[in-house]
């Protein structure tokens, strides 16, 4: 074969180096380019990282068996031959930045699983990463001010087991540096002044919360395919809303990253709550950060027995996750009988809540005239399985409520209960919930739903015992509020009422505060719903699609409305048209729906689905097996048709 001059830039003689040329033949293989280069350049050191890039065609050449002929390149090809790993400036969930080496050749979700080995954060699948706000630079001294935390001596592990040593992994008990990082990703830093949480980008509408999940990297593709340059900025975030096996003694990273995360999605709006919501989410912000402080996540193990009901709830589960069906079968389901208001709000109406007899039993329930006429056909039978199931408490004005949106033909029928107190409401609301989830009241989970309900209201509830008068000087009432409740009160008014909800969690542990915040914002009704822009097929007009853990939720743009909820239980099998970037669902009953995506890649929400029916088949035994499984998964982008198999239920 006639030999030709290939032209590579090797980066390491510098920028102002000129491009070598090497001699080549077309059936030379990519592993002797690199020994040519390596040769040629002169150089003693390590070359086992680095790797050829083609910058034309934006893709690595990592098989070193291949020749240049099979794998295109010919003379005009421009080559860079450059280290695989790099630095890369991490932002993560608690506002720190971080600096460390990631792989720029793997997919995103090989080089999430290398970045979350070394910062000791378990289940990597449920990570990823996604780009910036673009950020007016107004000053050009800002980025340079950043305090960085710097991770790039610490090699990239291959095991998935890190040994410990003094409750953290060695490679972090290497220097006083490195274990001030450990500190920082597991422990929750103190709280941000009003000011600069005022200056951080909050989404004002829906359409704005869209925009937030368009910024998502593709997980089957590099870095360096998607623009990513080395000591770029990219966040680190929990993607999917599905925490497999939390356990306080192994994730104190992950568990301190999810609360900070959790605790800026409420700060910065992204996600709403009620204004006693909000007084009891900065109370319990307080005293964590008043007992980080005193203590860290590693020697905080007091009280671990008496988490295991707070980590059940913690843990999002799926149906089907074990119950022991046929014994179930062979009893005969409890029932709720009592009287309750029920309102169906009707445009043009102002009809208001009128007394029946309800009964729940199964996943239905049936609404009578009188208690003396349950014996016959009730007024209506509402079946909420499927259903989405919404509070609407008011714990000082003893109003309990619960809102119901039940899947109808034509969209969503809107429905409230109103309970007479907490006891009624906190069985009713369980119930509802296992319901929706197509689970009836002999689950398992029955009681402790209804325990954990009873426990968030009285957190709400004002202590009596409690001096209204009480101040503390140290707190910094703005510090733990969104900035709508900063503007509603002034810090002299927000300080008692956050004090008095202390009172009611002042008991609580590092570790058990942080699990009460986790599930109290699980339990609100927006919680885990990322929102897509997409035009649903044979229609006129952008909607919002949301895409939770175990259901797709159709939005009106305009009032903000749910109109159809699909879950994940019901679905057949979803497709994608890469041709026209469209992704069509069938659902049991013949139901067929198409939409494509305004402001995002379909591939993004079709990485969601995917990722989300697949992590509901994870199981305690497989979790360190799956991660492989999911990636193969994930990288298949191109595959056009995948079945739901039968363990994909959906959960709360």
């Amino acid at each position: 074969m006639a030999a030709w001059d290939l032209t590579v830039t090797v980066e390491d003689l510098g920028p102002d180096a000129p491009p070598l040329q090497i001699s080549v033949t077309s059936d030379l293989h990519i592993g002797g380019v690199i020994l040519k280069l390596v040769e040629q350049t002169n150089l003693k050191r390590d070359w086992s990282d680095h790797a050829l890039w083609w910058e034309q065609k934006q893709q690595w050449l990592l098989r070193t068996g291949w020749t240049l002929d099979k794998c295109g390149v010919h003379a005009d090809a421009r080559l860079i031959f450059t280290p695989q790993h790099k630095p890369l400036r991490l932002g993560l969930p608690n506002g720190a930045t971080l600096k460390m080496r990631a792989c720029f050749s793997s997919p995103v979700f090989r080089t999430v699983m290398g970045i979350c080995r070394v910062l000791n954060l378990r289940h990597p699948e449920e990570l990823s990463l996604l780009r910036p706000v673009e950020e007016k630079k107004k000053k050009k001294d800002k980025d340079s001010s950043e305090e960085l935390y710097d991770l790039t001596d610490v090699p990239l592990t291959a095991g998935s087991v890190q040994a410990l040593y003094n409750g953290m992994p060695a490679h972090f008990a290497d220097s006083p540096k490195t274990e001030a990082v450990y500190k920082m990703l597991s422990v929750s830093l103190p709280s941000p002044a009003p000011e600069a949480i005022a200056k951080l980008y909050r989404p004002a509408s829906i359409v704005d919360k869209t925009h937030i999940h368009t910024r998502w990297l593709d997980s089957s593709r590099s870095l360096m395919q998607q623009g990513i340059q080395e000591n770029d900025k990219l966040g680190l975030r929990f993607k999917y809303y599905t925490f497999h096996d939390m356990d306080p003694k192994y994730d104190a990273v992950r568990l301190t990253q999810l609360y900070e995360q959790a605790r800026w999605a409420i700060l910065l709006e992204d996600i709403d709550c009620t204004e006693e919501e909000m007084m009891l989410f900065g109370a319990l912000q307080y005293h964590i950060g008043k007992q980080s402080l005193s203590q860290d996540m590693v020697s905080s193990c007091q009280g671990m027995d008496d988490l295991e009901s707070a980590l059940k709830s913690l843990e999002v589960k799926m149906v089907g996750d074990g119950n022991s069906t046929d014994m179930l079968d062979n009893m005969t389901a409890p029932e709720l009988n009592d009287h309750l208001k029920i309102f169906r709000p009707k445009r043009l109406t102002l009809k208001g809540y009128k007394q029946y007899w309800c009964k729940f039993q199964e996943t239905s329930i049936s609404y009578y005239k009188s208690k003396e006429d349950r014996y016959g056909e009730p007024i209506q039978q509402l079946n909420l399985k499927g259903c989405e199931v919404a509070p609407d408490v008011n714990v000082a004005g003893q109003k309990f409520c619960i809102k119901l949106l039940i899947p109808a033909p034509e969209g969503m029928n809107e429905i409230y209960l109103r309970c007479e107190n907490e006891k009624q409401y906190s069985q009713w609301m369980a119930a509802c919930k296992l319901a929706s989830k197509g689970l009836t009241l002999l689950d398992s989970s029955y009681q402790s739903e209804v325990q954990n309900i009873q426990t968030f209201l009285s957190m709400q509830r004002s202590s009596s015992a409690a001096p209204t008068s009480q101040t503390d000087e140290s707190i910094n009432t703005h510090s733990l509020v969104s900035p709508r409740y900063q503007k509603k009160y002034k810090p002299k008014q927000l300080t008692p009422r956050i004090l008095e909800a202390y009172q009611n969690i002042a008991q609580l542990s590092l570790t058990s505060a942080i699990l009460k915040f986790l599930q109290i914002w699980q339990a609100l009704p927006d919680f885990g719903i990322s929102y897509f822009m997409v035009r649903f097929k044979g229609s006129r007009k952008d909607e919002v699609l949301g895409i939770a853990n175990n259901r797709l939720i159709r939005i009106d743009l305009g009032v903000g409305d749910v109109v159809k909820t699909w879950r994940y239980s019901n679905m057949r099998q979803w497709n994608v048209n890469w041709d026209i970037r469209q992704v069509a669902i069938e659902f049991d009953g013949n139901i067929n729906i198409a939409f494509g995506c305004v402001n995002a890649d379909c591939k993004v929400v079709h990485e969601y689905i995917g990722g989300y029916i697949f992590m509901s088949t994870r199981a305690r035994q497989q979790s360190d097996t799956l991660n492989e499984e999911l990636s193969e998964h994930k990288t298949a982008t191109h595959r056009e048709k995948k079945n739901i198999p039968e363990a994909t239920n959906g959960g709360n």
